[in-house]
């Protein structure tokens, strides 16, 4: 391979623009070739220096080419490559902290279209790699192409590996399965990895499961693996109400993420996710600190405290999440996106360990899951809005000037955050387009949407409705 790779390069700018904040992530083949796969191999090794890396894939068409080219890179610079093979994200995280491995690579674009694919990195203890610590170097070294042939000339070995019962036990071992109700659950996997993992868990639980798209297919023939968009969730809401299930759950590609339906059909958030294992958690950990992000509801900080836990707010972003739980002990942590945090699971990602907290949860309260949501979540929410802009520093800073004026809280932890009696928001640009990112919560639907047309106004220059 290496002989293969030598000759031409892609060009550099469009390999750097596959470098993000928490991964490396492009469409195949125009931006992410296996040449480009095979580059990051050697430079995880030479940047790393792992004697063994763990690797897996998602369903993907291409993951098969793109993990073929990028182990031989690792193997080419030395390392010992353990092969996964079929994985959810979690499930790497699990293996690289369970077995100690030094680094693991997971092959997936998560909850992109199916032309996507990307690489997840960790190192030892599930310990994600970002743009300021390893991805950022790793991509000038890919770009340097300019590779040492390992010290002691030895290619590395390959071996295989499945991890996915193992996990599944591990996971249990984390709840009271006996506690669990005979629940009828419809889950969607979306032809994403879900469809593998979640009958390796409930086939130890008393719960039927009534199963949407559990094949795995990478050109998602059905809908995008993306949960958050509500048309993707349409055939999930549907099948709770006909068939009368107790709750439904969506999972994105990698399944590392996981949305709830309630038994009406209504659409649970990410921060009520957050809410309710908070609420179990605690349960279990008395005073244990739990992290949130600040795009949550503040009903999660008033759920925590109430609950004699120790809220704490912190950006949008799991190197962040993961950063601030390790340095405060933190046994759980949650985002309004789906991802939820686990200190038993190596401070990473399971949606699946989530699920099996809420089921635990409205088990013991032998009630419905809108009955166990309801006294927590008490106030209306926007959801996320974006606005193109030509200046997103400029936009906000216009923004702020207006709340500041009106005796806002201000702060600037994320973006801008403006916070009144009675309704707040956040405003922060992506990282990757020209946008701004709104969410507003109000403690009445009045509040809602007056903050929201108000802000939304500044935003996208048509101020009616701001008081002078």
């Amino acid at each position: 391979m290496a002989d293969a790779v030598g000759g031409a390069t892609a060009d550099g700018a469009k390999v750097a623009g596959l470098f993000k904040a928490y991964d490396v992530r492009g469409v195949v083949p125009d931006e992410l070739t296996p040449e480009v796969a095979y580059k990051v191999g050697r430079a995880l090794v030479t940047y790393l220096s792992p004697g063994t890396v763990a690797v897996g894939r998602d369903m993907r068409v291409s993951g098969p080419t793109l993990a073929g080219a990028l182990v031989d890179g690792l193997r080419d610079q030395g390392a010992d490559v353990v092969d996964l093979g079929l994985v959810s994200t979690d499930g790497l995280y699990f293996a690289v902290g369970r077995y100690g491995f030094p680094a693991g690579v997971m092959i997936t674009a998560s909850h992109n279209p199916a032309p996507y694919n990307g690489f997840k990195i960790c190192r030892e203890e599930a310990r994600a790699l970002s743009m300021d610590e390893g991805i950022g170097q790793i991509r000038d070294l890919v770009l340097a192409d300019a590779f040492a042939d390992p010290p002691d000339g030895r290619r590395g070995d390959l071996t295989q590996r499945d991890v996915l019962d193992d996990y599944a036990r591990f996971l249990l071992a984390q709840i009271d399965p006996g506690r669990v109700r005979p629940l009828k659950i419809a889950v969607d996997a979306g032809n994403g990895m879900a469809g593998e993992t979640v009958p390796r868990v409930f086939r130890h639980l008393p719960c039927e499961v009534i199963p949407l798209y559990f094949d795995l297919d990478g050109t998602f023939p059905n809908h995008e693996a993306n949960p958050i968009e509500p048309e993707n969730v349409a055939d999930l809401k549907r099948t709770v109400v006909e068939q009368g299930c107790d709750l439904g759950v969506a999972f994105d590609g990698d399944a590392d993420r996981m949305f709830l339906i309630d038994e009406r059909g209504a659409f649970v958030g990410g921060d009520m996710t957050t809410a309710m294992v908070s609420v179990a958690t605690l349960a279990r950990n008395p005073g244990a600190a739990i992290v949130y992000n600040l795009i949550c509801s503040r009903s999660v900080p008033e759920t925590i405290a109430r609950n004699g836990g120790r809220p704490i707010r912190e950006r949008v972003g799991h190197s962040f999440i993961k950063a601030t739980m390790r340095r405060e002990d933190a046994v759980f942590g949650g985002e309004h996106s789906g991802h939820f945090y686990f200190r038993e699971n190596w401070y990473a990602d399971s949606g699946l360990l989530a699920l099996l907290t809420v089921l635990q949860l409205v088990s013991e309260a032998n009630q419905p899951l809108s009955a166990v949501l309801g006294p927590l979540d008490s106030r209306v929410r926007s959801g996320e809005i974006n606005s193109e802009v030509a200046d997103p520093a400029a936009t906000i800073a216009a923004v702020e000037a207006v709340y500041r004026e009106r005796g806002a809280t201000i702060d600037h932890l994320d973006g801008l955050t403006a916070e009144f009696p009675d309704w707040w928001f956040n405003l922060r640009a992506s990282n990757t387009q020209p946008l701004l990112r709104l969410n507003v919560e109000g403690d009445t639907r009045e509040a809602l949407d007056l903050g929201t047309t108000e802000v939304l106004g500044l935003v996208r220059g048509e101020p009616a409705g701001i008081p002078d």
